[in-house]
Order: C-alpha cells, then structure tokens, then sequence
C-alpha cells in the first residue's frame, strides 16, 4: 500500500529542490531523513517535513512501520509564479517571477 504527502505552494523553485528530490528517490525513510539533516539548505529541511508527513500519515493511518518505509516515488511540479515589477531607468519596468512548487513524496513498506 501506497501512502502519499503533498506540500502545495512551497515557495521554493522547482528546480532547485528537484536534485534534492533525486538524492533521497528510492532510498529508506530513515536513511533520506538523515541525508536531507545534512544537506545545508532550508530546502532541504522543508523536504524533511513533507517526508516526515508521509511517515506519520503511514503511521497514524494505515498501522504501518516507519522502519519498513521506503520513498516509492517523490517528485516535485512548478506552481503558480507572484509576479512582480521592478522600475528600472526612463520610466520602464523588469518583470521579476518568483517561482513556487509542489512537493509529491509517496512511501510504501519493503516486501520482506
């Protein structure tokens, strides 16, 4: 069984938690937590969260053992861009986007 957490909005870019996202695929619950802790990055740690959310939905909800979890599938989708203008000189204007997406991680238990 499946068991899935999703992050909307998270105002981080797409691509730069998506190397993140690839470091930790396919890897123990466990073993992800502890390289995402030393990964230095606030990206890092928010991706912590949502794994961490997926653990306890496994947990609370369906009796499964957080030691037996491994990220099935995580994946991580651009959503909306703010945006913003900046003035710039003789009355013109720079658009600024600022990037967000959504974080997908999905556990499953080992088959033994």
């Amino acid at each position: 069984m499946e068991v899935k957490s999703i992050a909307k909005d998270t105002g981080f870019p797409a691509g730069k938690v998506r190397p993140l996202a690839d470091m930790v695929r396919g890897k123990k619950v466990d073993e992800a937590l502890n390289m995402l802790k030393y990964t230095r990055t606030p990206k890092a740690a928010f991706l912590a969260k949502v794994v961490k959310s997926a653990i306890a939905n496994a947990e609370n909800n369906f009796q499964m053992d957080p030691a037996d979890l491994r990220i099935v599938k995580i994946y991580v989708d651009t959503a909306r861009s703010v945006k913003r203008f900046r003035a710039r000189s003789r009355g013109r204007a720079s658009p600024i986007l600022k990037n967000s997406s959504h974080i997908t991680v999905i556990v499953a238990e080992e088959e033994a």
